[in-house]
């Protein structure tokens, strides 16, 4: 016999399989298309959004990279990858499908060659598959290459929308190193192309998890009275990794932590948790109010930067390939924000992320304020423990909700109890990349998930003063932690000064 909670639960998981519309014609131009983002992340993406045929049939893919291989081994390659990535139950046809529409260019990017080659290339493919002069760019390429390479897009005519059709180009992070640094880039990607033609992509957009946030708070009349300073006493933000650097030790041992994490995916999930409730679900009004709230984030003081902030480094980095051996580079860091509006006065959010640690574990974790305790005394119970709300994003994505409860029996004695929402549970495993929802976005000019350019350096304002104390010999030192801890004990006793303790990461 079925029971109501099993047909509920039918109905949603077949809402969550229901494809999206077909997204209209596209030619996708990925440089750099040999690298490990494409490898990894923007191919298995291609290939779920074939497999909803959420992609047209007048779709194509032309790629450029310096690999010195044939289209023929590149359409090898994308189909031995697919097929290695997704496994057993890979469909071949979508695999062919897509592979049999990449075009390939093997070049450096400033050679003049490529560049008339990409332009036959455009050509053909709008002949061949009919892409209506619809171009989006993509550059997954390193960080040096984004301005000129956008730079000599613009230059050859090809971000020009006439006829009607539409040119975009995405861009990976990192936005900059610094507050000055992105508004440079921002200041000069805006010289040459509009800014609704920028696509700044961070990929925890991307997931599900973090875009039901939104949901959560704003769909549900129980949330959102209570979520303020009256009812919430802090909010803690983690981001943990149990991998080390591993082979991209040139990259982070110039970034560290703090550049790498915090002013992009930590940012976000901060303005999305505290933003104020947008007027539509306009990519404008969406944006304006996450700005809002980044806006409203209290400068950390550079001369008590060594109370708001800790930074720390695993033992045996400096050990890691491609690492100085006198690395000062942080590989944690963990911080206290304030934020100065009206909901969340005297209300810390405590953000933390690092590398190599006990377990990788992504969430958000609402605690609230402790109920009154008179009734608790005179009944001699044990006091109950103020509830928490776990907004999990990886590896665990779900929902908890944690009150408590009275344990059977004479006495009146309390315990912690759950209350669980799991998406696998609920929509099935949906194996996805994080980059579907995006690609579809921008194929179809929907800017919502992506940020604008107030937005990147907003993020960069949040952490702007830390640098400078650092760069200054302000700050604190750096702390060693063991690989597979919780970090370093400078980080508990940051928030044990106010009271207040970490929530174990999850295995």
């Amino acid at each position: 016999m079925t029971t109501v909670a099993a047909t509920e639960n039918a109905v949603v998981r077949e809402k969550a399989i229901n494809p999206p519309a077909t997204a209209g014609p596209c030619a996708l131009i990925i440089f750099g298309i040999t690298g490990d983002l494409s490898k990894r992340l923007l191919l298995p993406a291609l290939y779920n959004l074939a497999r909803q045929r959420a992609l047209s049939d007048h779709f194509a893919v032309i790629g450029l990279a310096s690999s010195e291989i044939s289209e023929q081994d590149l359409h090898d390659a994308i189909v031995a990858d697919l097929r290695n990535a997704i496994g057993p139950e890979a469909d071949n046809s979508v695999i062919e499908w897509l592979a049999s529409r990449v075009r390939y260019i093997a070049a450096n990017f400033d050679d003049e060659a490529a560049w008339k080659r990409l332009r036959e290339a455009l050509t053909r493919v709008e002949t061949e598959y009919r892409t209506e002069g619809n171009c989006l760019f993509y550059l997954a390429t390193a960080p040096q290459f984004f301005l000129p390479v956008t730079k000599r897009i613009a230059r050859e005519g090809l971000m020009n929308e006439e006829r009607g059709h539409w040119r975009r180009i995405i861009i990976e992070k990192p936005f900059g190193e610094d507050l000055k640094s992105a508004g440079a880039l921002n200041r000069e990607l805006l010289s040459i192309v509009r800014d609704d033609q920028i696509y700044r992509i961070d990929h925890y957009l991307g997931k599900e998890t973090v875009q039901n946030i939104i949901v959560f708070r704003f769909g549900n009349g129980i949330f959102e009275p209570i979520w303020n300073r009256r009812y919430i006493d802090h909010v803690q933000i983690t981001v943990a990794e149990a991998l080390g650097v591993e082979q991209r030790g040139r990259y982070y041992d110039h970034t560290g932590a703090l550049r790498d994490m915090v002013p992009n995916h930590l940012v976000q999930l901060l303005a999305l948790t505290g933003m104020e409730p947008p007027s539509s679900f306009s990519p404008h009004a969406l944006q304006n109010e996450q700005v809002k709230l980044l806006e409203a984030v209290q400068p950390i003081d550079p001369e008590h930067c060594n109370m708001c902030v800790v930074r720390g480094q695993y033992i045996g980095y400096r050990a890691e390939p491609y690492v100085n051996p006198l690395s000062p580079t942080e590989t944690y860091v963990a911080l206290k924000f304030t934020v100065d509006n009206w909901r969340w006065a005297g209300v810390p959010f405590y953000v933390r992320t690092g590398k190599m640690l006990r377990a990788r574990d992504s969430k958000i974790v609402v605690h609230f304020r402790k109920a009154p305790l008179a009734l608790f005394r005179r009944s001699g119970a044990s006091l109950p423990e103020p509830n928490s709300l776990v907004l999990g994003i990886q590896p665990q994505e779900n929902i908890l909700i944690e009150f408590d409860a009275k344990v059977p029996g004479p006495s009146i004695e309390t315990s912690t109890v759950q209350m669980q929402f799991d998406y696998r549970r609920a929509f099935g495993d949906q194996h996805n990349t994080g980059y579907e929802t995006l690609l579809y976005d921008a194929i179809i000019g929907d800017s919502s998930l992506f940020k604008r350019a107030d937005m990147i350096e907003a993020g960069w304002a949040v952490i702007q003063p830390i640098l400078e104390a650092w760069a200054a010999g302000r700050g604190g030192s750096l702390q060693e932690y063991e690989p597979g801890s919780e970090g370093p004990e400078a980080a508990d006793e940051l928030i044990r000064r106010d009271g207040r303790a970490w929530r174990p990461l999850s295995r």
